[in-house]
């Protein structure tokens, strides 16, 4: 035979296994965020039920109470619970808590007062306002295209609040005031190390919800009611889907490309459709409707766009 040379090309078996592991992953990722949204909404609608039966500082006590404990026992059997940190740190977890509890008052009255689908589609505004605070307080770059599609978002808003409207009330501006302190919890969140851990986190906000409610009980005007067997289920279903919640959010960021599951979470608002219609028989009017998916088509946009800032 003559010389001639005979090369034979593979196609690169890592790389195509690589892109595999990756997609399984991200697939994992969606899954475990739409399952922490679904338990989020489901434990919205437990307390907009059991708000039927107690007053809203008996809930927030008592599911306090139950989470916290809940929470701690997930996170000593993840080996998460740790306690050794810097002042600094300490000092935002403490920020973090205390907006935490103003934001829980807040939602929660809003939601008792709201539409389930109403209150939650105003919460979707979050990662647009974590980015503008981002810009405003952290000095991270948000280009023009981001800045315009917050601008957008917020106007979406507007569309669901409606503040110019006979229809509007103070329930709407709880759920906005919601929107403030869940942006502030955030941030402070953000600018803690890695040395506290995200169930520690979690477990001190519930302590320091469940003693501030529970200090601030005597003041309210509202009797506390019995403990009847229904009001109790509600309250068990409540602090068992938190805890859910919590544990596949916690999950969610050890799995897959935060940036292609990010987006993920906006599916909270097909399940507070689902549930708002199914158990308390509401539907949200054309502009709420027209308002909740601008601030959804925007919020998606700035993620896929910080996506493709990261990848260049």
């Amino acid at each position: 035979m003559g010389n001639c040379e005979c090369a034979l090309e593979f196609p690169d078996v890592s790389e195509h296994l690589r892109a595999m592991s990756t997609l399984v992953q991200n697939g994992r990722g969606a899954a475990l965020m739409t399952a922490s949204m679904a338990a989020f909404t489901i434990n919205d609608a437990f307390v907009k039920a059991l708000s039927a039966a107690w007053p809203l500082d008996q809930i927030l006590v008592l599911r306090g109470l139950g989470s916290a404990i809940c929470l701690a026992v997930l996170a000593l059997s993840l080996g998460s619970l740790r306690f050794r940190a810097s002042r600094r740190d300490w000092m935002l977890v403490m920020v973090r808590s205390l907006s935490e509890v103003a934001a829980a008052y807040f939602f929660l009255t809003a939601l008792i007062n709201m539409p389930l689908a109403n209150a939650t589609a105003i919460l979707q505004a979050v990662p647009l306002a974590v980015t503008l605070a981002g810009a405003i307080v952290l000095r991270e770059r948000v280009g023009w295209r981001r800045f315009s599609a917050i601008l957008v978002g917020f106007g979406g808003v507007m569309l669901i609040v409606r503040p110019a409207s006979d229809g509007f009330n103070i329930f709407a501006a709880y759920a906005l005031l919601a929107v403030l302190c869940v942006t502030v919890r955030d941030i402070a969140t953000r600018q803690v190390s890695a040395d506290m851990s995200s169930l520690t986190m979690a477990v001190v906000g519930a302590v320091t919800l469940t003693v501030l409610a529970t200090l601030a009980s005597p003041f309210s005007q509202s009797n506390w009611q019995p403990l009847s067997l229904g009001a109790m289920t509600l309250l068990t279903g409540s602090m068992l889907s938190i805890v859910m919640a919590y544990y596949f959010s916690v999950a969610v960021m050890r799995t897959g490309e935060i940036s292609f599951v990010a987006p993920f979470r906006y599916t909270a608002l097909l399940w507070a459709l689902a549930l708002g219609f199914v158990v308390f028989g509401d539907w949200p009017d054309l502009l709420t409707s027209i308002g909740a998916v601008i601030v959804v088509a925007t919020g998606i946009f700035t993620f896929l766009r910080e996506r493709r800032l990261q990848q260049t």
